[in-house]
């Protein structure tokens, strides 16, 4: 922690900073070195010590941000199956802005940079994110506005960067009766990072917000994502993870649900091998009358690997006709993986309609035979089960463009 001191003192010195972001950040720097980082002793942390997993993986951590080191744009992160708006982050440094395919006048990304969030967060991530962010980035889709190609957040890190702390903060409003789809797509090639983001979402009336994170390719950073969801009446927001290529992942979101009728999904797919270690957590607190939300998670866990889904409903006294669902699924390959999960309901109202479930198993070995005298070989026939297994979440996508891009980028044929 005495590393973290010494690149906070650097960061502020070189920073062009008011009084107020300065008292902002050293008050998280405070939280942050007085918690440190989360261990087993945190009942949120109890399955993922990244404490641990931090000191193993990486060992000495850099905090110290600097502007820097080789943000040039390698053009083959960029997908070319869809049409979309562009942020490129390259070491945690915005280097592309692209809303050209937007009318100009409802959309606006700004440099957010005095804009704190007046918030009392008992996350010591967030203090961390708080107090080492260079900036604070927002986007303003505005009234009545519907987006018209997905946002896609590039987060690329390159091989100039190792074992160093990369923060990111953005804020997204959406007015009443706009929407947004965005994709964060992960593309690291930094070796042995701890990268920390935080999303505040903020939907107004009779907005929608998708969200896809992918973080499908092979690299050894470890990552953590916080995203923080308020939701006015008659707003829908759905969460989509893939979460298979980062050697750790946590994942973590909450939303409330403070209007009527607003809605929340959150959906995802663990496919992990290679002792790779990935969580998800999710909190949907009902607060008022008539929401609703839906969880399902599905892992895929081989060669040592671990997943974990801690999902929990929370239902307020005020909260009646709450209809709140969650259920967690494992396939377990071999014996070396374990899956953990803690599904919650916590429930004060009576007239609600809520469950949850969670089941772990092997592949069937009969439906495996009988596939391979149907003519497939083992690995053919083992694969198929397990995309039949996994494609039931997929489908949950409500934007079909998208849902084929996950379904290509994982490698699912389009009989799914």
């Amino acid at each position: 922690m005495e590393n973290f001191k010494t690149d906070f003192e650097k960061t502020l010195r070189e920073s062009n900073l008011s009084e107020k972001e300065i008292a902002f950040k050293n008050l998280n720097a405070k939280e942050f070195s007085k918690q440190g980082f989360p261990s087993r002793k945190d009942e949120d942390w109890k399955f993922s010590d990244i404490n641990q997993i931090i000191k193993k993986e990486i060992g000495e951590l850099k905090f110290y941000t600097g502007q820097s080191k080789g943000t040039d744009i390698d053009e083959d992160v960029l997908l070319s199956e869809i049409k979309h708006n562009k942020l490129i982050f390259v070491n945690g440094q915005l280097v592309k802005t692209d809303f050209s395919s937007e009318e100009k006048s409802k959309i606006e990304f700004l440099d957010n940079k005095n804009d704190t969030i007046d918030q009392s967060v008992e996350n010591s991530l967030i203090n961390l994110n708080n107090a080492l962010a260079n900036k604070s980035y927002k986007l303003l889709v505005k009234k009545n506005y519907q987006i018209k190609n997905p946002l896609i957040i590039y987060h690329v890190s390159n091989n100039k960067v190792t074992s160093q702390n990369i923060n990111l903060k953005i804020n997204f409003e959406l007015e009443e009766n706009s929407s947004l789809k965005l994709i964060d797509l992960v593309k690291d090639k930094g070796n042995k990072n701890f990268i920390n983001i935080f999303y505040n979402f903020s939907l107004e009336k009779n907005s929608v917000l998708k969200n896809y994170k992918i973080d499908q390719f092979e690299n050894n950073n470890i990552r953590y994502m916080f995203n923080n969801i308020k939701q006015s009446s008659n707003s829908v927001s759905e969460t989509f993870y893939l979460s298979k290529g980062s050697t750790f992942s946590k994942n973590e979101i909450t939303c409330n649900l403070k209007g009527e009728y607003s809605s929340a999904f959150v959906n995802g797919i663990f496919s992990l091998d290679k002792d790779k270690h990935h969580e998800i957590k999710a909190k949907i607190n009902h607060l008022v009358e008539n929401t609703k939300s839906y969880q399902l998670v599905k892992s895929v866990l081989e060669n040592k690997s671990r997943s974990v889904y801690q999902g929990k409903i929370y239902v307020d006294s005020k909260a009646q006709k709450t209809d709140g669902y969650q259920l967690s699924k494992a396939i377990l390959v071999d014996e070396t993986t374990e899956f953990n999960a803690k599904p919650e309901l916590e429930i004060y109202a009576d007239d609600v309609k809520c469950s949850h479930g969670s089941a772990s198993g092997s592949l069937d070995e009969n439906s495996i035979f009988y596939l391979m005298s149907r003519g497939l070989s083992y690995k053919e026939a083992r694969k198929l089960l397990i995309n039949g297994f996994l494609v039931e979440v997929i489908n949950q996508i409500t934007d079909e463009p998208i849902k084929k891009l996950i379904k290509n980028l994982y490698g699912l044929k389009n009989e799914y």
